[in-house]
């Protein structure tokens, strides 16, 4: 039996049950979607001509997931305290944070309403919920325990459905229906009961036990890729960076090899797709062969799943998976962040 394959070793390391957040992401998705049909949008907010996602961390992931999905007119994710300047009252924002006390999304969703925007709050409380409630905007309230890194069906699904209420997005149901069902299927392939051997999420965890992880995305997968970079530094509590093809192949290419330090100690996991674009997947191949030639340990995950929205979830549990192996294999307690609380805290104190 493997050190991923003993249930005690899960039970010591994991106090505060990670993976039951995990296995959950299907059930989770389920229960957002069904909750996000009952929420409505005033009508004149289906005349949006920009659309902007306020948010940090998991609820970031969430705007990039919707932005890779091509929502119908210009869009970006705001990881800061300011606005762009184009926020104005033809602009729909969806300010979205977990606990609802996130202070840069408080600052832009702040400025977004002094700006005139169509504005939504996606929150399970907090100051954010608050200051909605006062503002009278919209609110989509929702009430999930977890970290919120785990909390990414509440952060997606109410965005899928206001993004297609506002008129942005194509009905995504069917994409979210086969998403739940492919990720029930995966689900069953990359838990904690089948053993390593037949666990493709628990060897690519040992492949990448003492190495430097670089994720490597392309067109939607760019999103997914991020998404496992910070899912490896908060759960496995690990260095992680992540790379998006073709602009690696513009620059990062070039370094492979230097310093040796590195290159022996880096590997590169490719996510990829039939579904992408023919000359993205050339330089994939391109890619893995220069890397080959530098010495640099590979691998590829070949993202199952018919529909973007699809491919985009089932890439996240294989992700979220991994990193919770890694986690077991550096003996760290996937849950806390004790970093960013110091953080926080330091940063309330001035």
């Amino acid at each position: 039996m493997g050190l991923l394959d003993e249930p005690a070793r899960r039970e010591r390391l994991d106090p505060g049950r990670m993976l039951d957040a995990i296995r959950d992401l299907p059930r989770q998705c389920r229960a957002a979607w069904e909750e996000a049909q009952a929420f409505s949008l005033p009508p004149r907010y289906r005349g949006a001509r920009r659309l902007a996602v306020l948010g940090m961390g998991g609820s970031a992931i969430a705007g990039d997931y919707l932005r890779a999905l091509g929502p119908a007119v210009p869009m970006a994710s705001v990881r800061s305290y300011d606005i762009p300047p184009w926020v104005d009252g033809e602009c729909l924002v969806i300010a979205s944070s977990y606990s609802g006390n996130t202070e840069e999304t408080l600052s832009a969703f702040q400025q977004a309403l002094s700006a005139g925007a169509l504005v939504v709050a996606v929150t399970s409380g907090g100051r954010l919920a608050e200051l909605a409630r006062s503002a009278g905007v919209p609110i989509f309230r929702f009430h999930y325990s977890a970290q919120p890194r785990a909390a990414l069906g509440y952060s997606l699904m109410p965005l899928l459905a206001i993004a297609h209420q506002a008129g942005l997005l194509p009905d995504p149901a069917p994409a979210v229906a086969e998403a739940i069902a492919l990720l029930e299927r995966e689900r069953e392939r990359l838990d904690a009961v089948v053993p390593s051997e037949a666990n493709p999420a628990k060897r690519l965890a040992e492949r990448l036990h003492g190495r430097l992880p670089v994720v490597y995305g392309g067109g939607h997968l760019v999103a997914v890729a991020q998404r496992w970079k910070t899912q490896l530094n908060e759960n496995a509590k690990v260095w992680a960076f992540y790379e998006e093809l073709p602009e690696a192949n513009h620059n990062a290419i070039l370094g492979y090899g230097l310093p040796p330090q590195v290159a022996r100690l880096a590997c590169v996991v490719f996510l990829r797709s039939p579904a992408l674009h023919p000359r993205v997947l050339l330089r994939y191949q391109f890619t893995a062969q220069a890397l080959a030639e530098a010495s640099v340990g590979q691998e590829t995950v070949e993202v199952p799943g018919e529909s973007a929205l699809a491919q985009l979830l089932a890439a996240t549990l294989m992700g979220d998976y991994v990193s919770y192996y890694l986690a077991l294999l550096n003996q760290v307690d996937p849950t806390p962040v004790p970093t960013i609380d110091a953080l926080k805290a330091w940063l309330a104190s001035r």
